[in-house]
């Protein structure tokens, strides 16, 4: 079914300080090739022709960014984040005009490794189906239950996905619900935890596994052979085209 193409926001929550790196920065502050973890990816969604505005939702005592060259991109704009992860979302829900923009993509600042093909289908799926959705993969490892560090069962795999990010959805729908859910004092993980609180539907939308979260020391290592393989390959088509 073909989709109206229409302009989109993203909002990308980035006032965490990321301990499990052990960095002497937040992590969407460390840099692979020169270049922050953040520029990196807020540079991967601008490049995309429906992504019209980026909010990135920063700690109160962030004196990072100012040293960055996101400040200068015109799709850019600043709020001041929250405590929790949820809580920067909806700040940045709270300055989007849902008639301006009536679609919201929230996206992790430490996924730089995002591929453009996978967002599309996001984007497409989406609209096509009126129904919002997130990127996952599904579960490829034998999943155990454990405590104290010994295995109390194995859990079935089959139906069982990794929630990654942008996720994407209505953006009344995905305020109102969070608003519904932070008065229940419920627990959000992520923008489908709460879609699913207030009975809303969701679609899994396949994504490439190199659509990595940078959380531990070993992932930088990780990300920067993946944007050097993107990179690579990306150069390789226009040489051929």
């Amino acid at each position: 079914m073909p989709y109206k193409k229409i302009p989109l926001v993203v909002i990308i929550p980035a006032a965490g300080i990321g301990k499990r790196m052990k960095a002497n920065c937040p992590k969407q502050y460390l840099k692979i090739n020169q270049t922050t973890i953040l520029e990196h990816t807020v540079t991967r969604l601008a490049s995309h022709p429906m992504i019209n505005k980026i909010i990135i939702a920063l700690g109160a005592e962030d004196e990072y960014f100012a040293k960055t060259h996101l400040s200068e991109q015109a799709k850019v704009f600043v709020v001041d984040g929250g405590k929790e992860r949820v809580d920067s979302v909806l700040a940045g829900l709270n300055i989007i005009d849902p008639n301006e923009f009536p679609w919201v993509l929230v996206h992790d600042a430490a996924r730089p490794c995002l591929a453009l093909n996978d967002l599309d289908s996001l984007i497409e799926a989406c609209l096509a189906e009126n129904i919002g959705g997130i990127l996952a993969s599904p579960v490829r490892d034998t999943m155990k239950r454990g405590k104290d560090f010994l295995i109390q069962a194995t859990v079935e795999r089959e139906d069982l996905w990794h929630a990654l990010t942008p996720q994407m959805y209505p953006t009344t729908q995905l305020k109102t619900s969070i608003e519904q859910a932070l008065d229940a004092q419920a627990v959000i993980t992520d923008e489908a935890s709460a879609i699913e609180f207030s009975g809303g539907k969701s679609q899994l939308i396949s994504s490439s596994s190199e659509n990595i979260k940078i959380t531990h020391p070993d992932d930088l290592a990780l990300a920067e052979f993946i944007i050097n393989k993107q990179l690579s390959t990306n150069v390789n088509i226009q040489e051929n085209q």
